[in-house]
């Protein structure tokens, strides 16, 4: 099934509506949906590379409106419309592990900023439903959404434009590799300080 939906979500950005695709699969991504916006997004700004930051302003600005879309699922309808949807995914068991040990904002914050925003580990969903069910600020929320996900559609943008093609192969192999072990660390030092602050 996820291959279709990749398979699917790669085939729209040939047509005349890629744009608002992009920006429906942006929001999707950001509550409910699993293939990432990037799937889309780099095939669109490597054709037209003009545009590229148009497209990431559309991902950006769909995606935090998708994010309060997932705010909106945790804090008003988790047992009724979120849990399902996470356990469809199979990732109801990595969302409970979070809620376990995720029990104030900052910390939302770091996965948000940092691993969700730039690495998808874990899925942006989950972090958007996750601060939702905790009853993060939402405004606090938004702000922290337009840093993260802005940050890394432009940071995409830049390096398409900057590099073109070759650097495609990078992005989709090695990016989140990168992304995920600069998390690792900054969640390993702010675990470090929470438990050595006095």
């Amino acid at each position: 099934m996820l291959r279709r939906l990749y398979d699917w979500t790669m085939s729209l950005a040939a047509r005349k509506s890629a744009e608002v695709w992009l920006a429906v699969i942006a929001f999707v991504e950001s509550s409910v949906f699993l293939v990432p916006a990037d799937v889309l997004f780099l095939p669109m700004a490597l054709a037209k590379p003009e545009r590229s930051y148009r497209y990431a302003l559309v991902a950006t600005i769909a995606s935090v409106l998708g994010g309060i879309a997932g705010w909106t699922l945790g804090y008003y309808a988790y047992d009724a419309v979120a849990r399902p949807v996470l356990e469809f995914y199979g990732k109801l068991d990595a969302f409970e592990h979070l809620r376990l040990y995720i029990h104030d904002e900052w910390e939302i914050l770091l996965l948000l900023l940092v691993t969700s925003g730039f690495a998808h580990l874990p899925p942006i969903k989950i972090v958007t439903i996750l601060a939702g069910v905790i009853h993060m600020n939402l405004w606090f929320f938004v702000v922290s959404a337009i840093i993260a996900r802005g940050a890394r559609f432009l940071v995409l943008a830049w390096l398409l434009r900057r590099y073109g093609e070759p650097i495609r192969h990078f992005i989709e192999k090695r990016l989140g590799q990168i992304a995920a072990v600069i998390a690792a660390i900054l969640i390993a030092l702010g675990l470090a300080y929470k438990l050595l602050a006095p």
